[in-house]
């Protein structure tokens, strides 16, 4: 293989996709999640209670679950670029209409709606980069895509505290409207550029040359031979696989911890730091936007670890072991919040705990790759990434009623699902050690034959 062939493509793949899509991503947090900063409008101006906001947070999974394997299935079909211009489209229209919710009902319908718009849109993505980049490369890449998570969150904590404070009243809207407004229209214009922007694959790319094309297409196909070879499906028969299912296992417990951070990390920082925020004189001006900046300091963390950890996964080739302890750490971030001495003490076990849950998304979406391709692949991604994320229905409302103690009995669960996937995945298949650091010069790259561990 030609490794200068390889570094240059790969360096122009990454630069061409990765921050797009890491763009897309990042607005379809936004306006997932913005109903936990909504909250603390809605419950004012409508009269929602907290316990008609969690249902509606983990509603939303009811759409998503449905549509998810369907949703990838007509993806492969139809190709990326139109589909996820769909995807991104409709939700962006049910985002922004949302702000025109009158009561429970018009509110559930809007979040189903939204989980039926959005179903397909991350494990599409997931599949996709799986056509573009070997899998030494896939855990820092999926990582630098999925920094949208915690940059998304650090972002529309900040920008929906400053239209809470700033549009309430204007054009006779209250602010929790103006925030579903302001967040959702930039995801339909988002969606329209992806027509234009997006190839479906790798043989539609007019910015690689034919050499470099023909190199992509020819490494991918080599992977695809050894992971038939180790014991790998293409087939739809391969979603009563057994390690689908621990993997379902695994992410229920990052998909549970990282629901219940996203409904209720605005109100647990509220909890905490409104009387030193507001003080002894009770001036709450400018209240929100500095909840939104203290909720940024656990997405800090959660980049950080990100990238450290991402990377240690593909230089080692171990992901399950760095998943496990990444698991670990954000089960002792959980106990520090669930009985915080202070709020100091609170918000860093919040930062621990994001910190080693959002570790876990990268290094997590490198497994199914290794036994998976095909419509299996299409498949398999899009089922694991709905059933866990059934978990979010009932997440806010774990933590709601019984506060954030039981989400460090949830990481102990990750743990132990975490070793199945080590006996089930790695120690079984030859992939799962054929993985190297990528060669000097290029930071994330390819790796030639010469270079992987057999």
């Amino acid at each position: 293989m030609n490794d200068a062939l390889g570094r240059r493509t790969m360096r122009k793949v990454i630069w061409r996709l990765v921050p797009y899509l890491g763009l897309l991503y990042t607005f379809n947090i936004i306006d997932r999640a913005n109903v936990g900063f909504a909250r603390l409008g809605m419950v004012k101006d409508v009269g929602f209670s907290d316990d008609v906001i969690d249902w509606g947070y983990g509603i939303f999974y009811v759409g998503y679950l449905l549509f998810e394997v369907p949703s990838n299935m007509l993806l492969r079909r139809f190709g990326a670029r139109r589909w996820i211009a769909r995807i991104m489209i409709s939700w962006g229209l049910v985002s922004t209409l949302t702000a025109w919710v009158v009561g429970p009902v018009s509110y559930f319908g809007a979040r189903i709606l939204l989980g039926v718009a959005e179903a397909g849109f991350f494990p599409g993505i997931i599949y996709y980069l799986t056509a573009w980049f070997p899998a030494v490369l896939r855990a820092r890449v999926v990582a630098w895509f999925m920094l949208a998570i915690p940059v998304a969150t650090m972002l529309g904590n900040i920008a929906s505290g400053l239209i809470l404070d700033s549009m309430q009243g204007v054009a006779g809207l209250a602010g929790w409207q103006w925030l579903f407004i302001l967040e959702g229209i930039p995801s339909v214009v988002l969606g329209a550029s992806v027509l234009l922007l997006l190839p479906d694959g790798p043989r539609d790319a007019a910015w690689l040359s034919a050499d470099e094309r023909a190199w992509l297409e020819a490494e991918r196909a080599r992977e695809d031979t050894r992971r038939i070879e180790a014991g790998g499906a293409d087939t739809l028969a391969a979603l009563a696989d057994a390690r689908v299912w621990i993997l379902i296992g695994l992410y229920l417990s990052v998909a549970i911890g990282t629901n219940a951070t996203g409904a209720y990390l605005p109100k647990l920082v509220k909890d905490s730091f409104e009387p030193l925020l507001v003080g002894a004189t009770g001036d709450a001006s400018g209240l929100y936007w500095k909840i939104g900046l203290i909720s940024t300091l656990p997405q800090v963390a959660a980049v950080v670890a990100m990238l450290v950890v991402s990377r240690i996964s593909d230089a080692s080739g171990r992901r399950s072991g760095v998943v496990a302890v990444s698991l670990a750490v954000a089960a002792v971030g959980w106990l520090l919040a669930a009985a915080p001495s202070s709020p100091w003490v609170g918000l860093a076990g919040l930062c621990l705990a994001q910190a080693g849950m959002m570790a876990v998304l990268p290094v997590f979406w490198a497994l199914p790759p290794l036994f998976l391709g095909g419509v299996a692949a299409a498949a398999g991604i899009a089922l694991v990434n709905s059933v866990a994320n059934a978990g979010g229905i009932f997440a806010p409302k774990l933590v709601g009623v019984f506060g954030a103690g039981p989400m460090a009995a949830i990481m102990v669960w990750g743990m132990l699902m975490a070793v199945a996937a080590w006996w089930a995945i790695e120690r079984r298949s030859a992939l799962g050690t054929a993985l190297a650091p990528a060669p000097d010069g290029l930071g994330p790259g390819p790796v030639s034959p010469s270079r992987e561990r057999r």
